[in-house]
């Protein structure tokens, strides 16, 4: 079976010039599947300035991590969806706390303008579902992603550090090989990629790692070693 194993940057900086430096560095190389942008960015220089200058030096897709969207009514998302459009964004990360309504609502609306929407309930620190000592009930987490792939969403959130919620996940949603996932938690949380090796299309989401390696393209290709046969 063909799998895909990719690296997507995590922006989750203020400075510009430091997005310049990083991509003008990283971009040509194969591993990288695109950038995720977050509110740090976002809400210093807006996403416009933001797209414009990931622009100049990648084609690759932008994706926007509102950290966290679709945790309002459901009748702000299609001016969530229209400011993503707007502003050049190619992907929107949403986690849809807010029930089901929200989630269809601004699911449809982010989809209904062409963009790529991708879906997370859980995520990387300890006790965030009940389960480990949370507040999120660990049935609502399933509910959503299961929802969310009735609604045509096949690119998912799962978090590198929470290898059997992910595969309890996978199972219980009823996701499948067409589906891609994502995932943050690796490198200065500790996540381990060899435990997805179940997963056909995996994108590791790298932030503070990469951002403070003296070597970029070294640190890039240490990882790309790593993860080449998972």
């Amino acid at each position: 079976m063909s799998k895909t194993r990719k690296v997507i940057p995590a922006l989750d900086v203020t400075d510009l010039n430091r997005i310049e430096s990083l991509i003008k560095t990283i971009d040509q190389q194969d591993i990288i599947y695109g950038y995720k942008a977050g509110f740090s960015l976002g809400l210093t220089h807006g996403l416009p300035k933001v797209v414009e200058t990931i622009r100049k030096f990648s084609d690759k897709p932008i994706i926007y991590d509102h950290q966290k969207a679709a945790t309002d009514i459901p009748d702000t998302g299609k001016l969530f969806a229209k400011t993503m459009k707007e502003s050049g964004i190619d992907e929107v990360i949403l986690f849809p706390q807010a029930g089901p309504v929200t989630l269809e609502a601004w699911v449809k609306a982010v989809q209904e303008l062409g963009m790529k929407v991708i879906v997370g309930g859980i995520m990387t620190h300890p006790k965030f579902v009940v389960s480990e000592g949370g507040f999120i009930r660990d049935e609502a987490v399933i509910e959503m992603y299961r929802k969310s792939f009735e609604l045509g969403v096949r690119d998912f959130v799962v978090p590198l550090t929470k290898p059997e919620a992910t595969k309890t996940l996978y199972e219980q949603a009823g996701l499948d090989e067409s589906c891609a996932f994502y995932s943050p938690g690796f490198g200065k949380q500790g996540g381990d990629a060899a435990q997805f090796a179940f997963l056909k299309k995996h994108y590791m989401i790298i932030g503070r790692s990469l951002l403070g390696a003296e070597d970029p393209l070294g640190y890039l290709k240490n990882v790309e070693n790593q993860i080449y046969d998972i």
